[in-house]
């Protein structure tokens, strides 16, 4: 799929890397094996995680300057990553969805990282990050219409389908989805984000059948 970053995005945020995984999968339930393997790291997480230490972890102080830097206040909107970082802290854990979504936000929270995840087949033409017009359509999971101006927007032809906040209903993954987009959110350590991208993988190898993965970085 071809994905592209914005000039306007380039000039604010010029330290912005995609990480980009397209991969097969086979959406199901999520199996006992993986709910225990998530359940074990959210009780590790729970006992040290204060909402001190998830500000200053580096992804999720990356990311929220980013929102900064792009005219968003990224403690009315936070990026999913912290968001999901502060279930774990407050001990509410992580729910579960489906086997595809659960990888997505066990990587999440084990990296800091706000990961977006859609189902490919849904998405039409060239996606382009850029950011969020004043009241421009958008229906967040779970939120109903998000107020996204400022941003940062994947678009494709048809309009807004993604944010660091918040994906959305249009591109969403059900248990349908055979075609999956993950994209990463990252700022400036390369070779991290390529260490991570090579373990996301191998979970979705093991734990959703994933197979004829392409990996690639955008800047």
């Amino acid at each position: 799929m071809e994905i592209k970053i914005s000039e306007g995005i380039k000039a604010k945020l010029p330290d912005m890397l995609l990480g980009v995984v397209e991969i097969e999968v086979e959406t199901g339930n999520t199996t006992d094996v993986l709910k225990r393997l998530i359940n074990d790291r959210v009780e590790e997480m729970e006992k040290e995680l204060t909402p001190e230490k998830i500000r200053e972890m580096p992804a999720v102080k990356a990311n929220k300057d980013a929102y900064r830097r792009l005219g968003k206040d990224p403690n009315r909107y936070r990026p999913s990553s912290e968001s999901l970082l502060r279930r774990v802290a407050n001990g509410k854990g992580l729910y579960f969805i489906n086997n595809v979504v659960d990888v997505l936000n066990l990587i999440s929270v084990n990296t800091g990282y706000s990961i977006c995840g859609y189902d490919a087949d849904k998405i039409k033409g060239e996606i382009v990050l850029g950011t969020g017009e004043a009241d421009e359509p958008y229906e967040g999971i779970g939120r109903g219409t998000l107020n996204i101006e400022n941003l940062p927007v994947f678009r494709d032809e048809e309009g807004a389908f993604g944010t660091p906040t918040s994906d959305s209903v249009r591109t969403m993954v059900t248990e349908n989805t055979k075609h999956f987009l993950m994209i990463i959110i990252a700022f400036g350590n390369r070779e991290k984000l390529e260490e991570e991208m090579e373990e996301t993988v191998k979970l979705y190898r093991k734990y959703a059948g994933g197979k004829n993965e392409k990996l690639s970085i955008i800047n």
